[in-house]
């Protein structure tokens, strides 16, 4: 899929669906990682999905675009402020708790 430049150089429109990154662990990390996934039948790539998805969920953090417009939707909106309770006299000091 490439489209022309009006200078006449090829600009390539490239759709990937997978970033990759390289990330390094230390040796002791990466066997119990590898002992982990042979014994719950797994892929690396399967750890690697789901321990980031469970970190973006502890930080409330939304996975894909349904989640971050269900975040998105207020239940109050930006202007509007919320009722604070009445207080019980205006003047006068609470009372003080005894010993």
């Amino acid at each position: 899929m490439a489209k022309q430049k009006s200078d006449g150089s090829v600009l390539r429109v490239v759709a990937k669906t997978n970033i990759g990154k390289r990330i390094a662990f230390d040796r002791a990390t990466f066997m119990a990682l590898d002992l982990y996934a042979r014994d719950s039948m797994r892929s690396f790539q399967e750890l690697a999905d789901e321990a980031f998805a469970d970190l973006l969920a502890k930080h409330n953090r939304p996975t894909d675009l349904k989640d971050a417009l269900r975040q998105s939707a207020r239940t109050m909106g930006a202007n509007d402020n919320p009722q604070k309770p009445a207080s019980k006299a205006p003047g006068k000091p609470a009372p003080r708790k005894r010993k």
